[in-house]
């Protein structure tokens, strides 16, 4: 096994002139070295190519400005961010690699470096790529109605600005690839914990010119995903790379400072927006201009800046609306879409604009709320604007009134609010914070499954969706079991494997449960059948008179006349003769008809102290809906693992970069993650109504716990400190921020 390690670029920008391997290329157990020039005319840069195309609804209804930059395996002639790869070294150990880096001589020529993705769009800002024309990744306006009409016509209108600060995804496991060329077939074989592999065994085969066929890409267990490893990386072609140049299995481990500095980052948004309301609190209009920070190259398309905007009014029913978003170019690590993908930005927005909506009309925000919620009555709801696939953007089913009337009820508002006016008597601080999100879940195109009774009996599935912490074991087992009529530990799953299934997408936007158990659902029923009428034939019964119970098929009323599921797999050959059937086996594909739209309300009670800016969460509080729960235990944990991530992103996390672009959180010591002192005990909730986009009447929710905890703290530390003035327009809410806002000049009370 050969070990590779990268030799980063220190600077956020700059030419690079030359890079010498001499001498690193001649230190014992080095046994390859790679730049830039040794890769001209064997691969092509990277492009996710799945993530950039733009379906045809938005092309010709919003003709939207969508700039691709492929990103360079190894940088040639210009870096764009710190930890950008430039060199790569083979040794015998890891150790070894990265004493070689030490030797490793570039010359750079610096140059003017852009972080504010604002400034980035100003005329005359220096650019990011010396190549392009200006800093503009993607840019699109759509909309419904006529908002500046309704702005004419409005009783109350409020205008903010409200921002997502840039954070990471910080998997447990970082990233891991390995590498091997069989000698015998020349055969590629890839371990990599991705969250894609049939995405990434297609980039493979095509950067390396090999037939698909000839690549086999294994998704071994994963510590942790987030989207982080959801899209392809250039480490994930440079090892399969190496690996058939030397014919020697290869392996890269990226370490927490490469994770930090040079793996994907997320989030960061700037959303000026403007929210219009008659007398009573009904909403008329939302106008919102936002800029997202794409970093160094638009690599994901219009992925997180159309999420934000088909997910920015949530369930309220907004009759005009007027979104502008444009993505900026900086010389930053590049942002992907991370648990939530562009929803949390967009909640965060709108959530906080309805607060200070609220504020304006001396209204409780639940009321408000309350007042502007589509209803169950109205769906499926069309909100007038187009979902991410170019269709019209619909709500299948959700109960938004029941959701927000129990979490009302589970903080007990009267009670917090009269405590509230007590405890400012006496000093102290409360506040009440509440967020409703939505999220589009169950992204096609498909997902397959492969069900197959084995020569013992046991049933194996095979499908292209593999977990990374998410339980599938467990859930995706259920659904066959109960399909087949077996007991769960009959059952065994692999998952993520090219070689057991031809084609699949991979486990990313909250789509496993909905796409692959309804693939395996359908190859289950499928697979039953054929059980039951192979038995059938060899026990000259009717079908219909026939169980399976046991791992074995019975005669109903006759438990002595039964077959094991190992014996008739002995027999099924006399059974199907030549007709080429492949014993007990079944493929089935699920493509989603529509989006299933999951939606969540996070309420929260805090207490901050305004002598040190500590937040303190006194009661947390997650109504969820997600369709047909299959198993409640699994949905909790994701609830709640979603919830202290976001907390995370609201109270602590920051990944920061000073006026060069040298991001200065670069290690744990810096960058803090929550841990148990940070996340409360969560209390849930869930209202279930079943989609109708399905037949298991099923919805994702991986992501919806992220989604909520910024806007509700936010919301919640706005609410205790208003007696000083104090308005929130961004996380994460540290003790030194709120005590500098407290400070700056609203630090009397009125």
């Amino acid at each position: 096994m050969l070990e590779v390690a990268f030799l980063r670029s220190p600077v956020a920008h700059a030419r690079i002139h030359e890079v010498d391997l001499t001498a690193a290329a001649g230190l014992p157990g080095v046994v390859a070295v790679y730049n830039a020039a040794a890769l001209v005319g064997r691969v092509e840069p990277l492009l996710n190519s799945e993530e950039l195309r733009i379906p045809e609804g938005i092309r010709s209804t919003i003709d939207p400005v969508v700039r691709i930059q492929p990103m360079p395996l190894l940088a040639s002639g210009e870096v764009n961010y710190v930890g950008q790869a430039i060199a790569m070294v083979v040794a015998e150990s890891r150790y070894l690699a990265e004493d070689a880096l030490e030797v490793i001589d570039v010359r750079y020529d610096e140059l003017p470096a852009v972080i504010d993705p604002e400034a980035a769009l100003e005329e005359g800002s220096p650019r990011v790529l010396l190549e392009a024309e200006d800093n503009i990744g993607i840019h699109l306006e759509h909309g419904t109605g006529d908002v500046d009409q309704a702005l004419r016509s409005a009783a109350v209108i409020v205008e903010d600005t409200f921002a997502s600060q840039r954070y990471v995804p910080s998997p447990m496991e970082c990233r891991g690839i390995v590498a091997h060329r069989d000698p015998f077939s020349g055969r590629l074989t890839v371990w990599s914990n991705t969250q894609t592999p049939h995405r990434v065994r297609g980039h493979i085969a095509s950067c390396l010119g090999l037939p698909a066929d000839d690549v086999h890409v294994v998704a071994v267990d994963v510590g942790g995903g987030f989207g982080q490893k959801g899209i392809l990386v250039v480490e994930e072609l440079l090892i399969p790379l190496v690996a058939q140049d030397l014919g020697r299995p290869v392996r890269w481990t990226e370490d927490r400072q490469e994770n930090l500095t040079a793996g994907s980052h997320a989030r960061e948004q700037i959303h000026h927006i403007t929210a219009a309301a008659d007398e009573s609190g009904r909403l008329l209009a939302v106008r919102d201009r936002f800029v997202v920070n794409l970093g160094a190259r638009n690599m994901v398309g219009l992925v997180v800046p159309y999420n934000s905007l088909c997910h920015l009014i949530g369930p309220y029913r907004v009759p005009n609306v007027q979104i502008e978003a444009t993505g900026a170019l900086t010389n930053t690590m590049f942002t992907s879409p991370y648990r939530g993908a562009g929803r949390p930005e967009a909640t965060f927005a709108m959530e906080r604009i309805m607060d200070r909506l609220a504020a304006k009309l001396e209204m409780e925000p639940a009321e408000l709320r309350a007042r502007n919620v589509v209803t169950p009555q109205e769906m499926p709801y069309q909100t007038g604007l187009l979902d991410r696939r170019g269709l019209t953007q619909q709500y299948d089913s959700g109960d938004y009134p029941e959701m927000l009337d129990r979490a009302v009820k589970m903080i007990d508002l009267p009670r917090v609010r009269t405590e509230q006016q007590k405890a400012r008597v006496d000093g102290r601080y409360v506040g009440v914070g509440f967020a409703m999100y939505l999220e589009a879940t169950a992204l096609g195109p498909f997902e397959g499954a492969k069900v197959s009774v084995l020569p013992s009996g046991r049933i194996r599935i095979h499908t292209g969706a593999p977990s990374q912490g998410q339980g599938h074991r467990t859930t995706f087992v259920q659904i066959a079991a109960d399909a087949l009529g077996v007991e769960m530990g009959e059952i065994e799953l692999v998952a993520g494997d090219t070689a057991t299934i031809p084609f699949g997408v991979g486990t990313i936007a909250s789509r496993a449960l909905v796409t692959a158990e309804n693939a395996i659902h359908q190859a289950a029923v499928l697979v039953r059948q054929r059980i039951l009428d192979s038995a059938a034939e060899l026990m000259e019964v009717d079908p219909a008179d026939l169980e399976i119970a046991d791992n074995q098929v019975v005669v109903k009323g006759s438990p002595g006349s039964a077959m094991s599921l190992a014996e008739l797999m002995r027999a099924i050959p006399m059974t199907q003769g030549g007709s080429g059937r492949d014993g007990l086996s079944e493929v089935s594909y699920f493509q989603p008809p529509n989006y299933a739209t999951s939606s969540g309300l996070h309420a929260v009670v805090v207490e901050v102290q305004p002598a040190t800016g500590r937040v303190e969460i006194l009661d947390y509080v997650v109504v969820h809906e997600a369709g047909r729960i299959v198993n409640p235990q699994i949905a909790d944990a994701q609830i709640v693992g979603g919830t202290a991530q976001g907390i995370g992103g609201a109270l602590l996390e920051h990944m920061q970069y000073d006026e060069a672009g040298q991001p200065v959180t670069s290690t744990f010591m810096d960058y803090r993650l929550p841990t148990v002192d940070t996340v409360p005990d969560i209390r849930l909730a869930e209202v279930v109504c079943p989609s109708p986009t399905n037949a298991l009447g099923v919805k994702g929710l991986g992501e919806g716990g992220a989604v909520g905890p910024p806007a509700a703290l936010a919301n919640a530390v706005e609410d205790a400190l208003s007696p000083f003035g104090v308005v929130i327009h961004s996380c994460p809410l540290t003790p030194d921020r709120l005590w500098a806002l407290l400070r700056a000049g609203r630090a009397t009370e009125r």
